[in-house]
């Protein structure tokens, strides 16, 4: 495979959220139905998708990014030892090392070469052991030892051991890449929900990238930041399994209540008089009119937590409601507060 940072178009050190924008346009702009007229359009979607999956995965990444420094110090030493000057036997870098790079970042161990690729001892057996002429004699077909003749594949193998070793590495690969390629990556969006709908466990029209409208049903229990996957609903390509759509639900946080988790999140404002005596008074929650409480002598840094009223989870338990509360003042100005706060820093009591 090339460069996957290449093929998506971003830097080597781009985040996750660059990568996946990176992936997304890429994905709209070279994919099969799009591209009828290109007969490589399959195999550039399926080449783009397998290097979105390797950059999205941390782990294999990090593979990919180490073998990559390996394979370019090598090529530098192999570049040294070349203008060295010429060597009697040179390492070749080439398919090999670059092999070995590829297995480590898709996890293929190599393996040890068939036993039956040894070269037999009796082929290297010095010439001076033999018999002397002067003492030669028939043996009997019984003690007489043929050695067997040497097939061109045994010839191969006798000068080339690593060969075959090289070869499984690359059937192996060549093994996972085809069937990553037998499904589609998944199509990841992100889907703006309102409180309400998650209140509700509503289901919520989702426009796809190629057109295609789904519906998103809200799970019981679900946060902002809920990922749902629907099976199948992602994009089509010919020959391939259809891929999946993963949806990260975001809650709107622009209206009266925000979330944290299960727990809602609203503002009070209280003016200046009741922040110093306390008082009660009601505010309006997705689950009814509730009364709070202000404590006397309440800053705007007093948060009053209200149990049980916040977004119901899965397993039947609701969050609750943090009222925050926020000091203002009369839209007036009002003489008896502004004297009363003179007094209080000139020290002139009325």
């Amino acid at each position: 495979m090339r460069d996957p940072y290449a093929i998506l178009g971003v830097r080597r050190g781009a985040g996750q959220d660059e990568i996946k924008a990176a992936w997304r346009s890429v994905a709209k702009a070279i994919h099969p139905d799009h591209n009828q007229g290109d007969p490589l359009a399959t195999e550039r979607f399926a080449e783009a998708g397998r290097a979105y999956e390797l950059l999205r995965d941390p782990a294999r990444r990090s593979r990919y990014d180490h073998a990559r420094r390996e394979a370019e110090l090598r090529r530098m030493e192999a570049m040294k030892e070349k203008m060295r000057g010429p060597e009697a036997v040179e390492e070749p870098v080439g398919a090999e090392s670059a092999e070995e790079a590829v297995s480590r970042i898709f996890g293929v161990d190599p393996q040890p070469a068939p036993s039956g690729t040894r070269p037999r001892a009796s082929a290297q057996r010095p010439a001076e052991k033999a018999a002397p002429a002067a003492e030669a004699r028939p043996e009997s077909p019984v003690e007489t030892k043929q050695e067997p003749a040497r097939t061109d594949t045994t010839v191969r193998r006798l000068a080339a051991p690593g060969t075959e070793l090289v070869a499984a590495i690359v059937r192996r690969i060549r093994d996972r890449i085809i069937k990553t390629a037998e499904k589609v990556p998944d199509l990841a969006v992100d889907l703006p929900v309102s409180l309400d709908e998650v209140i509700s466990r509503g289901r919520v029209s989702l426009e796809l990238p190629d057109g295609e409208t789904v519906k998103v049903g809200v799970p019981p229990g679900a946060i902002d930041g809920q990922v749902v996957r629907l099976k199948e609903q992602g994009y089509r390509v010919a020959g391939m399994a259809r891929g999946d759509v993963v949806v990260t639900l975001r809650i709107r946080q622009d209206g009266a209540f925000r979330t944290r988790g299960l727990d809602l999140v609203t503002t009070l404002p209280v003016d200046l008089q009741d922040a110093v005596l306390g008082c009660e008074t009601e505010i309006e929650t997705p689950s009814g009119a509730v009364t709070v409480a202000v404590p006397a002598w309440s800053g705007s840094d007093r948060i009053i937590r209200i149990a049980g009223k916040g977004l119901k989870g899965a397993d039947g338990e609701s969050g609750d409601l943090l009222v925050e509360l926020r000091l203002v003042l009369h839209e007036k100005p009002d003489d008896k507060v502004t004297d009363l706060m003179r007094s209080q820093r000139d020290g002139l009591y009325l």
